[in-house]
């Protein structure tokens, strides 16, 4: 870039502002069209006009070349992007949840037994009783698939069930 004024690499949030004010977005489609300064937003009074190409340079969106003419930056979305942290890697429970829920459950036993035991933790409190439909409401919350995530709870004797299948209750141990 030889002249514009953008400060220490592009910010995301002044480009969405300059896109976001319709005589910058229209200036800026011009010129990335290959618009020529005077042509650039023509049915704007000059003002306007000089404050929409600020806003274009000031987010780099736009810049100056060497005859002094303005053309799209071609590198901008691409710098934004690199600019996004990396998602960070997840420890815990929180490596098999998305968003609260289970997307997987892990293949080790272990890591798959820590997994349920936190989530009975959080659905059902010590000495509590419960029927199956009030299990099911509570496990709603963390998959889908009820049925399954209640099956490993009991088999993993972090739940249990009265013979007759009519209550359920956190193991004590839990």
């Amino acid at each position: 870039m030889t002249g514009g004024t953008r400060l220490s690499g592009p910010n995301w949030r002044r480009v969405v502002a300059a896109l976001a004010n319709k005589d910058a977005r229209t200036a800026y489609a011009q010129i990335v069209l290959g618009a020529r300064v005077p042509e650039v937003a023509a049915g704007l009074n000059a003002r306007r006009r000089d404050r929409a190409i600020a806003a274009l340079l000031e987010s780099g969106l736009v810049e100056r070349n060497a005859a002094d003419e303005l053309e799209a930056s071609e590198a901008i979305f691409s710098d934004l992007l690199t600019q996004q942290p990396r998602r960070q890697a997840q420890t815990g429970v929180g490596r098999f949840m998305r968003l609260g829920r289970i997307e997987r459950y892990p293949a080790n036993m272990a890591e798959r037994r820590e997994l349920l035991a936190w989530i009975v933790s959080e659905a059902i409190e010590p000495g509590e009783h419960l029927t199956e439909k009030q299990v099911n409401e509570r496990l709603l919350s963390y998959t889908d698939d009820v049925a399954m995530l209640r099956r490993y709870l009991i088999d993993f004797k972090l739940l249990e069930r009265t013979p007759s299948g009519s209550s359920y209750s956190r193991h004590d141990e839990t």
